[in-house]
């Protein structure tokens, strides 16, 4: 039995989907106007081990992630700029593009940890008839209205607008980063649908019944889940910060358009801090990706299983000690599995007492930790190594450390790595010559260096 905490009831409960044997599950995908950091990345972690923890429990996933490519404004409450429009001013680049490049980053940064791919990958951008389709819904049944800027969700109109948030109305207000809007008739309310500023030309704007614009941020959500998930929607995720704003607003346009239930369970991880309790985010200067620890000669697994030893409904602390302390961790596992390999030749069998253990902490909302320590518990158990080895490949399962592969990625030399930071240097300065010299001293020194959208990586040949 799988119980999961449910934000919605604010205790844990026990998981039944809709669907006999299947699950529905959403997770809210990046805006694709800049890298994901270490913190997004927290959050898919956490769910890929959900959607991990519900396989290994023998049921099918169906996964559905969205790709915000448009309509999500600078100020989270439908004010500022759209952000990829930003990123597009910001690199000089067609909002298009920066779209397409940073979605694969995003995809190259999920390869790194090893997070499996959603079944069902749909962008804001490709799903603008959905959207709208959802909009007129709403106005049909008298829940919008029109300002000078957009089409607005009427939150008063819905008296469970705050059953996720658990907070009075008159907490739920615009923020204080943008000015804001005179025109809505309540704090809470929020657009569906944006018009092209007067006179001005978005580089994405589309037509509707309403005029030229773009849908809000918040519809793209509604739209696809409702479209790829219909009859099973079981569990929606993401971080904490969009359960007032984002979920909430999800599940009040879902709801007032159907009249249903949008989705049974919600799952919220807590947030990467930086040590001393800084949120970790891409306004602050503490900006961190993964592709800085790889190229620092961290194994990307490391941070991975940093995240497991800590709960996921817990803030999760970042440090350089702390991240070096998870590779020594993560070198040790993987020596304790070469240990039992070489010296034990034979299959091994997966010991049910253990799974039963590690079951029973997975099962208990995802507790990792907890599973680690019967991780631990087999390695100093009397099982022969063959039964070892064999029982925590299965729980790698859920892992998803690699452990059957073997090591991690040596340190790289300082002296090595500086070559390789002098040759990005000379390639953002546009200097190929340079950049071109460089790789061949790092290739007669043993080492390879390969450029993706997801920043460079270098390896030993």
């Amino acid at each position: 039995m799988i119980r999961l905490y449910n934000t919605l009831s604010r205790k844990k409960e026990l998981f039944k989907p809709l669907t006999k044997g299947t699950v529905g599950l959403y997770t809210c995908g990046p805006t694709v106007y800049n890298y994901a950091h270490l913190g997004n990345l927290r959050t898919y972690v956490f769910e890929d081990l959900l959607k991990r923890v519900l396989v290994y429990n023998g049921l099918k996933v169906k996964h559905v992630m969205n790709i915000t490519d448009v309509g999500h404004l600078t100020g989270d409450m439908d004010m500022g700029e759209d952000k990829l429009e930003v990123g597009a001013k910001r690199e000089g680049k067609s909002a298009w593009d920066i779209a397409k490049f940073y979605e694969a980053a995003f995809k190259h940064d999920l390869a790194a940890l090893n997070i499996i791919e959603p079944t069902t990958w749909c962008k804001a951008t490709a799903h603008i008839k959905e959207q709208i389709n959802l909009i007129k819904q709403l106005a049909a049944k008298g829940f919008t209205y029109e300002t000078s800027d957009g089409v607005y969700f009427n939150t008063s109109k819905i008296k469970t607008y705050n059953q996720l948030s658990h907070l009075p109305l008159a907490e739920l207000k615009e923020g204080a980063r943008v000015e804001k809007n005179k025109e809505k008739k309540n704090p809470t309310d929020f657009a569906l649908w944006k018009f092209s500023p007067a006179g001005a030309k978005r580089q994405m704007e589309w037509a509707s019944p309403w005029g030229k614009g773009f849908p809000g941020w918040h519809i793209e959500c509604s739209a696809m889940s409702l479209k790829y998930l219909k009859n099973n929607l079981d569990i929606h995720c993401g971080g904490i910060d969009h359960i007032n704003v984002h979920h909430t607003n999800e599940i009040a346009q879902s709801e007032a358009a159907t009249g249903q239930k949008f989705f049974n369970y919600w799952l919220h991880g807590a947030f990467l801090n930086i040590a001393g309790g800084k949120k970790m985010a891409k306004s602050a200067d503490n900006f961190l990706r993964l592709a800085t620890l790889v190229q620092s000669g961290v194994n990307p697994l490391a941070f991975r299983f940093a995240c497991l030893q800590t709960h996921y409904r817990k803030p999760m602390e970042y440090s350089p000690k702390i991240i070096a302390n998870a590779q020594k961790g993560l070198e040790h596992l993987y020596n304790q599995i070469k240990e039992q390999t070489t010296n034990n030749k034979q299959q091994g069998k997966i010991n049910i007492k253990y799974k039963e253990k590690f079951l029973k902490a997975i099962n208990d909302d995802l507790n990792l930790p907890q599973a680690l320590a019967v991780v631990q518990a087999v390695f100093k158990s009397t099982l022969s190594g063959a039964d070892k080895r064999a029982t925590i490949l299965d729980f790698d399962q859920v892992l998803g450390l690699q452990l059957r592969q073997g090591a991690p990625v040596a340190a790289i030399p300082a002296a090595i790595m500086k070559l390789a930071q002098d040759r990005q240097a000379a390639r953002e300065a546009k200097n190929w010559p340079l950049a071109d010299k460089l790789r061949q001293q790092l290739a007669n020194k043993g080492y390879l260096v390969a450029d993706s959208p997801g920043g460079w990586q270098l390896s030993k040949k």
